[in-house]
This record gives structure tokens, C-alpha cells and sequence, in this order.
């Protein structure tokens, strides 16, 4: 049999058992019968592998040189990401993260050879999710890179996870900064194909140190669809940047806070989007327009948070080589609380509370916004 990263080949395994069980099984029945009869069973056998390409990482306890199944995980996401995307079956693709860190020292790729429909994703989420019984931040897997510059797109910066594919979920994982000097720019997630749609990032944390760990944008993501749903960000410079051929974007239950450039880069295109359910608090601006002075957006924001940000609306200014203010920017909101006492759960205590980054009970506004679904 074919072996492929320690994974036998779906299509090699098929034909070597239908031979091998006609052989055995025409010894005893007619032959056309029991030619429908493996027909049978080698459809049901394509049908189950399709839905059962899971593979399985453990930092503690995994090796690269296992299999990656359950019982014998692999230790690096680089290495699960590398064997799933050559993956041939009809199903999802499905990494599990069980908890602990996870170091990249380069970026990691999806790009399976497989093309995915709407009925099949790429998911690389945590085997514990926020909203299991008994979760806590121990159970959260940590994504961390080291890796210098590894991208010239643009110009030159460091990418953690490159999203080359349609239909791709990142859920239940918690990323930190790039502690490597010298790296000025750190993005933990980029899809920078604009003609790839559909990118979820749910249940995800990202914690930015700009003194020691910065995250210049958590998610940096051309193309149509993205999502973005209960998130939190916390000390990144900028949290989303949505660009080129961003039509239909949603953010939603997310909650955005000292951010020390902006909560949002969108196009200066008034593109359709969904905006709504979030706790923008803290930031030095709320949204960059990249260097456009004019905001005019159809869509509004609605039902959220936006309070005690240093700016709402401004502009990237090549000659000031900063960010400008939009006095006048053309942006309806619809049931926005703009002024309050919003406070969130910070770390006192030896052990991370739950509702860690998230809003303590007497400033909730009864949104639902953070990790937790439930």
C-alpha cells in the first residue's frame, strides 16, 4: 500500500481491500453477486473516510513522526497542516488542537489540493471549545511564532497561519505575539488572495505586548466573506484589516480593546457588511480607512459598544506618516451605546479566571460579545 506522511492513501487502500475481499469472498458466492456486494461496502467505506479526515496535535505528548490520529498524535501544527492538505477524500478537513503551546518557527500553509465546496471545510480547532462543560484557559491551545520575516507581500513582515484556500475555519485558539526583534510586523492570520472567500475565525483570543509581543493585525484577510465572531483582542496594534475584495465581511459578538492604532483597517469602499454584537473600547481609533480622507459607508453598526476610543473615523496620512481624524465620516449607527464605564477582567489573581478579557458583570450591556457562545 501507498503511504503518504505516515497516512496510507484512501483511493490505494479501496482497491487493495476490494481484491483482496473478492478474492475471499468469490471462493463462496458467485462472482457477480459478490462483485455487488464489495461495490456495496466500498461506497460506504468512500463515505466514512470522506467524513473522518481528522487529525490530531498534541504539543505535550506528540511526535511528527506519528500518524496523526488520535491515539498517536502529532506534536506540530506545521506538520498536521502539511499532511492534511493532501488529503484526496469528499469530506472536511478537520485539524484537533489539544491544549498547550504551539511554537511556529515559520508559516504555516493551507492549501490543500483538494478543492472545497460549501459542504466541506478546512478547520483547524481546538479540541476543547469555550463552550464545552469544564473549559478553562488551560484548555486553550497557544499559538506563538518566533519566526523572522517570512512574507514580501506588500513589504516585508511575518505571518503566522497563510489562509490559501476557500472555506477555511480557525476556531478556539488563543495566539500571541512574535517576541522575535526582528520582526516589525506580525500577523497571526492572512489570506492575501483576494479571489478566496470564506474565512471564520470564532472563539479565538488574540493578545498583543507591543514592548515585548506585538501583533501588528490579528487578522489580515482580502477577499469576499470573511467572518470574524466572538473574538477578543486585546493589546494588538490593529485587530482587523479588511481590504481588497472584501464585499459581504461580518464581525459580530467581538470584543476589541487598547488597541494602539485602530480596532479596524477597512477599504475606503462602500462595500456591504454585517457589523454588529460588539464591545469596541480602549482604542485609539475605532476604524482607518487606509488613505482615503472620505468615509461613506451604506451599511450601519449596530447593537454594540463603541465607547471611550481616543478617535472614531480616520485616514492614513502618507505625509503626516500617521493616522488623521474623519471629522464628518458618513457611518449611521443604530442602538450604539457611545458613552460608560466599560471595564474588563484583567489578570490579578494565579489563575486565569474564565471571563478573562471579557467585560465584568456591571458594565455588561447584554451582548453577548467574547469566546463564549453559550
Amino acid at each position: 500500500m501507498q503511504v503518504i506522511e505516515g497516512r496510507m492513501r484512501p483511493e490505494k487502500v479501496v482497491v487493495d481491500v476490494f481484491n483482496l475481499l473478492l478474492t475471499l469472498i468469490g471462493k463462496k458466492m458467485p462472482y457477480r453477486e459478490s462483485k455487488r456486494f464489495l461495490l456495496l461496502l466500498v461506497i460506504m467505506f468512500l463515505s466514512h473516510w470522506g467524513l473522518s479526515q481528522t487529525l490530531f496535535v498534541d504539543s505535550v505528548n506528540g511526535a511528527d513522526s506519528n500518524d496523526g490520529s488520535k491515539k498517536d498524535p502529532f506534536r506540530s501544527l506545521s506538520a498536521a497542516v502539511e499532511t492534511a492538505n493532501k488529503f484526496t477524500g469528499s469530506g472536511s478537513i478537520v485539524i484537533k488542537v489539544l491544549p498547550g503551546t504551539y511554537v511556529l518557527q515559520d508559516k504555516v500553509v493551507i492549501n490543500p489540493i483538494k478543492l472545497l465546496g460549501d459542504t466541506a471545510r478546512f478547520r483547524i480547532e481546538a479540541l476543547h471549545n469555550p463552550d464545552h462543560d469544564g473549559w478553562n484557559h488551560e484548555k486553550m491551545p497557544v499559538i506563538v511564532s518566533v519566526s523572522s520575516n517570512n512574507s514580501k507581500t506588500l513589504f516585508n513582515h511575518a505571518v503566522g497561519i497563510l489562509i490559501a484556500s476557500n472555506n477555511v475555519t480557525i476556531e478556539g485558539l488563543k495566539f500571541l505575539g512574535n517576541p522575535n526583534p526582528a520582526v516589525a510586523y506580525y500577523y497571526p492570520i492572512t489570506k492575501e488572495d483576494s479571489t478566496l472567500a470564506d474565512l471564520e475565525v470564532t472563539q479565538c483570543m488574540f493578545i498583543g505586548d507591543k514592548e515585548a509581543s506585538q501583533i501588528q493585525g490579528a487578522i489580515w484577510a482580502h477577499g469576499p466573506n470573511n467572518r470574524a465572531e466572538h473574538n477578543v483582542f486585546f493589546q494588538c496594534r490593529n485587530a482587523m484589516l479588511f481590504f481588497d475584495n472584501v464585499q459581504g465581511f461580518s464581525i459580530t459578538h467581538n470584543i476589541i480593546a487598547r488597541s494602539y492604532e485602530s480596532a479596524f483597517w477597512w477599504t475606503p469602499k462602500d462595500v456591504p457588511f454585517e457589523f454588529a454584537d460588539n464591545v469596541i473600547i480602549n482604542n485609539e481609533n475605532v476604524i482607518v480607512t487606509s488613505r482615503s480622507p472620505d468615509a461613506t459607508y451604506t451599511s450601519p453598526l449596530r447593537s454594540s459598544v463603541i465607547a471611550n476610543n481616543q478617535g472614531f473615523v480616520g485616514y492614513w496620512s502618507r505625509e503626516e506618516k500617521g493616522v488623521l481624524p474623519n471629522h464628518s465620516p458618513e457611518i449611521e449607527t443604530i442602538d450604539v451605546v457611545k458613552k460608560g464605564s466599560f471595564e474588563i477582567e484583567e489578570n490579578l489573581d494565579t489563575v486565569l479566571k474564565n471571563s478573562h478579557l471579557h467585560l465584568k458583570p456591571e458594565a455588561n450591556q447584554g451582548l453577548k460579545a467574547g469566546i463564549f457562545k453559550q
